[in-house]
């Protein structure tokens, strides 16, 4: 099976691979890929890029390595945005691994001064959610220990107690959000290839106080995750997307 793992940084790259000290690099237009193979030649392969901050990063990053895949006749089987993240403190702890059931984008649309904000599907411009087909999120929440939920993408991470109570209303199952998901997930549906979201929670969402965040915890426990995950990344995902 071949996966390809996108991150927003070095530092969240890194720690994925670390899990595998015997990596390889595959150089791509304007990016590098760390090459991770678990359980040698019969296991999995984990090609792991650190894309860019953001989901236009996120999903040229991915477009790219997805398209040089798949012209080289390697195409790849499953599509993971990771990194870290912040998380709903009602739905889930510092420290823990959240698996996305849905990757939603939570602030592309328009504000209305009648209606607040509007999602670009409310405006009718078409869909700001991406499920996760069950079976996938199932082997991989049961791999990981990871906590299942709805995670939102934003362009502009959160900093205040009312833009957190704002987003949970809007999206009551949202358990993180980060910055990269639906971008990722955005190119690897053009693709036709299963994409999910698997991040570690570094603080809580609302008022930002950086005093709080707990990354080297959750870098630790990104990386526990992953060493978790690879041997029950065997078979291609019977889904559709």
């Amino acid at each position: 099976m071949r996966v390809l793992v996108v991150a927003a940084v070095t530092a969240e790259r890194d720690v994925v691979t670390a899990a595998w000290p015997d990596t390889t690099e595959v150089a791509l237009p304007g990016a590098v890929l760390r090459r991770a193979t678990p359980d040698g030649a019969g296991g999995p392969v984990l090609d792991v890029l650190a894309a860019g901050v953001g989901p236009a990063a996120a999903a040229a990053g991915t477009a790219t390595a997805l398209t040089a895949a798949a012209l080289a006749g390697e195409p790849y089987d499953l599509v993971i945005s990771t990194g870290i993240a912040g998380g709903f403190a009602a739905a889930v702890p510092v420290g823990a691994v959240v698996v996305s059931d849905a990757i939603v984008s939570a602030d592309l649309g328009a504000q209305s001064s009648a209606g607040g904000f509007l999602s670009v599907a409310e405006l009718g411009f078409g869909s700001i959610t991406h499920e996760v087909p069950e079976a996938l999120v199932r082997t991989v929440a049961r791999a990981t220990g990871a906590v299942r939920g709805d995670v939102l993408t934003v362009s502009t991470a959160t900093g205040t107690a009312e833009r957190a109570a704002e987003l949970a209303q809007r999206h009551p199952g949202a358990v993180a959000e980060g910055m990269e998901g639906f971008g990722v997930a955005e190119a690897a549906r053009a693709h036709g290839v299963p994409a999910l979201e698997l991040r570690a929670v570094s603080n809580a969402i609302g008022p930002r106080d950086r005093s709080t965040w707990r990354i080297g915890e959750a870098l630790g426990a990104l990386s526990g995750a992953f060493r978790r995950l690879a041997p029950a990344l065997t078979d291609k995902p019977e889904v559709s997307v």
